[in-house]
């Protein structure tokens, strides 16, 4: 092509073997560009649900990025006040749907302590069970999901595949493929069913083999390697400033996890790995959210070693009412870290309920996360702070 040359640092524009060309900016300066408000969502595939982003743009370059939330608010913690504690169980595992059974354990729990109620051992093993194989099914979306927003639509196939498999065996004991509501206060709803922890065990086995592979396409994957390392970095004083738990957290190098810290059901009991990241950015959230299923398979073999047997709930009255008095309960959630609030004053219904979600708190960060960031890793960006927009919203 041409050789028309008027700087040594003039930009160069790609093109075939032997056919760059150089080009000379007029003015002798950087090309000029023009602010641009961009409205991104509320209804676009790549935002995980109905949330909007206002962008505001200088060519490329992302200068501010504020997310817009609300859109999905259906008053959960106000629904709360007008049920009783087995219904709020039905309700709470709805606003991340994702991760119903996890949820489900929280308000149990805080319902438990404050009757001081003693929940029959197996109960509590059957629950880390359920909540590692929630979390599993949760990553596993995530994982699909991530990737065909960067333009892998493979790893979306076995993701789906595999989540169909361990929600049959779920489906098996709660009869529930979404929604499980399996959980109770004082234990769970009834028994695993026979042949249940033998084809846990077979899917534990194989999702090791399937992890493998996940990483074998998308860990080592060099595309996605330049879309995402070094892409979005969150160091770990704004992460805690933010209070950004879960994958985005253990990212930047940080271990908390309820599961250690706050132990509840069985895990004090097994050995918890919760792996961590380096640089804090999009790669490293990624990594640790398959890391993290290779450490509930190793809970869940655990699980499957040490169950013992026995009941699974204790006998409530026909209406429990839970005493004067207020609990703040913690659980290590799929996307990070829940927290239940319960307030009551004696009656069978809860004053107040307020709930922490992980989703609320990570999306705080995206503002931060994208400023200065190109347009281009924008989505990249986004899909690696993992979260549903109803866990946002409630």
């Amino acid at each position: 092509m041409s050789e028309t040359l008027a700087r040594p640092d003039a930009p160069v524009i790609p093109g075939g073997p032997q056919e760059g060309m150089l080009v000379e900016v007029a003015g002798g300066g950087e090309l000029d560009t023009a602010s641009m408000n961009l409205n991104v969502g509320p209804a676009h595939p790549a935002t995980h649900g109905v949330l909007r982003l206002v962008v505001d743009l200088d060519g490329e370059k992302i200068v501010k990025a504020q997310p817009v939330i609300g859109y999905m608010h259906r008053g959960f913690e106000k629904l709360a006040e007008d049920r009783d504690y087995r219904q709020i169980i039905a309700l709470v595992n709805r606003h991340d749907w994702l991760s119903a059974f996890c949820n489900e354990i929280g308000v149990a729990i805080a319902v438990e302590r404050m009757l001081e109620m003693e929940v029959p051992d197996r109960a509590q093993w059957i629950r880390t069970l359920m909540c590692e194989w929630n979390r599993i099914l949760n990553h596993l979306l995530l994982l699909g999901s991530y990737a065909l927003e960067l333009g892998a639509l493979t790893p979306m196939f076995y993701s789906v595949r595999e989540r169909e498999d361990i929600q049959n065996i779920l489906e098996s004991a709660t009869g529930g493929r979404l929604h499980f509501t399996y959980c109770r206060v004082g234990g769970l709803k009834e028994d695993l069913p026979r042949g249940f922890l033998q084809a846990s065990a077979d899917m534990a086995t194989r999702m090791k083999t399937c992890i493998a592979q996940y990483e074998d396409l998308l860990l080592g994957n060099e595309i996605f390697m330049l879309r995402t390392k070094n892409v979005g970095v969150l160091p770990q004083d704004v992460a805690l400033d933010y209070g950004v738990t879960g994958c985005a957290l253990h990212a930047t190098g940080i271990t908390e996890d309820v599961r250690i810290s706050e132990p509840y059901a069985a895990y004090d009991k097994v050995d918890v790995r919760v792996p961590v990241g380096t640089n804090g950015d999009s790669f490293d959230r990624f990594y640790c959210l398959i890391e993290r299923m290779k450490a509930s398979v190793d809970i869940i073999e655990q699980v499957h070693d040490n169950i013992p047997a026995g009941p699974v709930n204790v006998k409530l009255p026909k209406i429990v009412k839970a005493p004067e008095g207020s609990i703040y309960v913690r659980t290590e959630n799929p996307l990070g870290q829940g927290g239940y609030y319960l307030v009551s004053d004696g009656q069978k219904t809860p004053w107040r309920m307020k709930m922490r979600t992980p989703s609320f708190s990570n999306v705080q960060a995206i503002p931060y996360l994208l400023k200065d960031q190109l347009m281009a890793d924008m989505i990249a960006i986004l899909g690696s702070v993992f979260f549903v927009v109803g866990d946002v919203d409630r």
